[in-house]
């Protein structure tokens, strides 16, 4: 696996026109994409996302999104607005101002259609690494990405208490089957003395008689 792994790695360092369409590339790309995508929704979930610093030079490319897409909607993402041939025309130029200032700022990244879902078939598409970047910063500023991490949060605020009252159950449970136990005691005590008095009882009687 680690020889395979570092064919990988070797393969995804050239250059794309060395390459061309091998599929077995494609599906390294597709894997590396899976594992970003991942990372990424595991940080949203376990941090406030208004916090989240994605990059050395967030502040720029968040205005420079708002100065050129000011009206596009990012919490429901329109995949026209992203794919059309008119919007690439419009994504081109802002994408070209971070080549050499956002690493990879080209390479093929995972996005989210519906921010408020994680990465699902439907709720996926493919898309620049500078384009996942911008929209994401702007979620993480504008709160749209809060609803993972407060969604996150309340669910597992529910299972602890739902283990919570599990615990109490299980103790009152405890509690009844001891109470049970030291009443059975209490029976079975009372019925020895009950019959170490009969016993005296017939005693005495046979003495007298």
């Amino acid at each position: 696996v680690s020889g395979e792994l570092v064919s990988v790695a070797h393969a995804l360092s050239l250059p794309a026109e060395s390459y061309g369409n091998d599929p077995d590339i494609e599906m390294a790309w597709a894997m590396r994409a899976m594992q970003h995508a991942e990372i990424y929704y595991k940080l949203i979930s376990s941090v406030d996302p208004q916090f989240l610093k994605l990059t050395k030079v967030d502040d720029q490319i968040y205005s420079e999104f708002r100065e050129n897409f000011k009206n596009l909607r990012i919490d429901i993402l329109d995949p026209e607005e992203l794919k059309s041939e008119s919007a690439k025309e419009k994504w081109r130029p802002f994408c070209l101002k971070f080549d050499g200032i956002v690493e990879d700022f080209n390479y093929g990244t995972l996005l989210r259609l519906n921010c408020s879902q994680g990465y699902t078939e439907e709720n996926t598409i493919f898309a620049p690494r500078i384009q996942f970047f911008a929209i994401e910063i702007a979620r993480n500023r504008e709160g749209y990405n809060k609803a993972v991490y407060t969604g996150i949060k309340d669910n597992e605020e529910k299972e602890a208490s739902n283990g919570g009252d599990k615990g109490a159950n299980s103790r009152e449970e405890e509690e009844k089957g001891a109470n049970r136990g030291g009443e059975k005691e209490k029976t079975n005590e009372r019925e020895e003395k009950e019959k170490e008095a009969y016993k005296e009882i017939n005693k005495s009687s046979e003495t007298t008689m």
